[in-house]
């Protein structure tokens, strides 16, 4: 299938940055107890992210709760706004670990990078936006997007390519995809003036909703059905050389996940607080049960194959992808499948 512009715009900057580097099933399981894994000196990880949202609660809470730290493992994240800039950020040797949609790692793998990325866990299972009007749209229907302009973010990324696949199952055709608007930028354009209709994740979408500049009408993940929405990745080389790192990282995080998936979201909201320094509490509870209600996080990190196929369904049924990549060679369930057995020690 022919690419858009924009996403041969994005395929020639990793190809030009790959020129310059040398380089779910979400099944249920209980998690081993936490044990110290050393009094050494924590191994430093750089992790870039996506972006920073309530979506990726399991993630904030293993940070909260001392999880990595029991693993030894001192974790700095950087925010990538937009899974071309994390992939970018993972390439350059700028993260050692990327945390985006894994959509970024199949562009990679399809662009013959020798040392491909490779995803390592999974956490959310379904889209985490929701659709943003200007005005209260109690009797919404998604044929209201007919003919509207709405800011879905970056072509050729999850959720802009999920947003396509829920309008066209739905019939809708006409839907002007406004992807002029960083990601980032979103929510102050939609605020200024700018589309009928926004996606944004949580919590920005409840502040919006609080200041009286918005109203939540839909949720994407609720349309979509299950999708590996957010995953882990990291090279092969960088994995070869930091296997045990990787696994203690993962145990951490399939901690993190048991402890969302056994609380309630009030608890949830005050663990995770610190990382959401801006947002007060009862914001933060309405964001993480609008997560809760979806089913949007994993039990487990570890990725099924009909999960990948699913994304890459999406993917070319947007038009983004003419070739299918190996769920083999690019999901490494290796560290996710040790974890939930209780053998990453």
């Amino acid at each position: 299938m022919k690419q858009t512009k924009v996403r041969k715009r994005v395929t020639a900057a990793l190809c030009a940055l790959l020129a310059t580097v040398s380089l779910t099933a979400c099944g249920e399981a209980d998690p081993e107890p936490a044990d110290a894994v050393s009094k050494a000196e924590p191994v430093k990880l750089t992790l870039s992210e996506v972006t920073h949202s309530v979506f990726y609660a399991p993630q904030y809470a293993a940070i909260e709760l001392g999880y990595f730290a029991d693993e030894g493992i001192e974790l700095e994240l950087i925010n990538g706004e937009g899974a071309d800039k994390v992939m970018a950020s993972v390439l350059s040797g700028d993260a050692d670990i990327g945390f985006a949609g894994p959509e970024a790692t199949i562009y990679v793998y399809n662009e013959g990078k020798e040392d491909y990325m490779q995803v390592v866990a999974q956490v959310t299972q379904r889209d985490g936006a929701f659709i943003l009007s200007r005005e209260e749209e109690p009797d919404f229907d998604w044929s209201e997007l007919s003919g509207k302009t709405l800011l879905p973010g970056r072509a050729g990324g999850v959720p802009y390519m999920t947003l396509q696949y829920v309008c066209r199952h739905k019939g809708i055709d006409d839907v002007i995809f406004d992807n002029s608007v960083q990601f980032s930028m979103m929510a102050s354009a939609f605020i200024g003036g700018t589309g009928d209709y926004v996606a944004l994740f949580e919590p920005t979408a409840s502040s919006l909703v609080a200041e009286g500049k918005g109203h939540i009408v839909a949720s994407v993940g609720a349309e979509s059905g299950e999708i590996p929405y957010t995953a882990y990745f990291a090279s092969k080389s960088w994995l070869q050389k930091n296997d045990d790192v990787m696994q203690r990282f993962v145990n951490a995080l399939y901690k993190g996940q048991q402890w969302v998936a056994s609380h309630t979201a009030e608890e949830i909201a005050k663990t995770i607080a610190p990382s959401f320094p801006d947002s007060d509490l009862e914001l933060l509870t309405s964001a993480v049960e609008s997560y809760r209600s979806i089913d949007a996080w994993c039990a487990t990190p570890v990725m099924s194959e009909n999960a990948f196929e699913r994304l890459q369904t999406v993917m070319s049924e947007a038009g983004e992808l003419s070739e299918k990549a190996p769920y083999g060679e690019l999901v490494n369930n290796k560290y996710a499948e040790q974890a939930v057995a209780g053998q990453g020690k």
